[in-house]
C-alpha cells in the first residue's frame, strides 16, 4: 500500500485540510500506516496534480485560510481499483528480533529492560484500542459495512497487542531463569 491509498481512504467520507488529515492519521490510520506531516502534505499535492483529489480554499475569520481536499471521481475509481487488487503482505522490521539473535550474558539486562518497555508501550496501546472499541464499536453487527471494516482493523490491533503481551511474558520468564543460572 502506498501512502496515497491511505490518504484517499481518509478522504472517503470527509473533506479535510492537510492539518486535519495529519491529525486523523495520528489517531486512526496511523496505527497501521506511519507518515510524517511533511509526507502527507507532499502526497496531497501529488494526488491533486494527478487529478485524484481536488482542493478548495476556505476563508476563516480568526485564523489563516485553509485548503480542504476531497476525492474526485477519478480518485474514487483508483481507490476502488486498488482495493480490488491483490494485497501485499509486508513483513515487519523490528530490531528487537535481531537483538534477540545476539542475546548473551552481557546484554541480557538491556534486552530484559527493552522487553519490559515494549510491554508497557503495548499495554498503553491496547488500553487505547479497547477505549476506542468501547466508545465507538459496542454493536458492530448494527453498523454500516464500512464501519464494520474499520472495527475489524481495530480488532486485529487488539488481538496483536494481546498476543505480543503473551509473548513478552514468555520472554521475561525464560530470561529471568537465565539470569538466575
Amino acid at each position: 500500500m502506498a501512502l496515497t491509498h491511505a490518504i484517499m481512504t481518509a478522504l472517503l467520507e470527509d473533506r479535510l485540510s492537510g492539518y486535519e488529515l495529519a491529525r486523523s492519521f495520528d489517531t486512526s490510520l496511523g496505527f497501521f500506516w506511519k507518515a510524517s506531516h511533511q509526507q502527507i502534505y507532499k502526497c496531497l499535492r501529488e494526488l491533486e496534480v494527478q487529478g485524484l483529489l481536488s482542493s478548495e480554499e476556505i476563508s476563516q475569520e480568526t485564523r489563516p485560510d485553509k485548503v480542504v481536499y476531497q476525492l474526485t471521481d477519478s480518485g474514487r475509481a483508483e481507490l476502488d481499483h486498488w482495493v480490488a487488487g491483490e494485497g501485499q503482505l509486508r513483513e515487519a522490521k523490528d530490531d528487537l528480533f535481531v537483538k534477540l539473535y545476539n542475546l548473551n550474558e552481557k546484554n541480557l539486562p538491556h534486552i530484559q529492560r527493552e522487553l519490559t518497555a515494549r510491554a508497557e508501550h503495548t499495554r498503553a496501546r491496547l488500553a487505547l484500542y479497547r477505549q476506542i472499541r468501547e466508545r465507538r464499536y459496542q454493536r458492530p453487527q448494527d453498523m454500516p459495512l464500512r464501519q464494520r471494516g474499520i472495527y475489524l482493523a481495530l480488532l486485529a490491533g487488539i488481538n496483536h497487542c494481546e498476543q505480543f503481551l503473551q509473548w513478552t511474558e514468555s520472554c521475561e520468564q525464560l530470561l529471568a531463569s537465565a539470569a538466575v543460572n
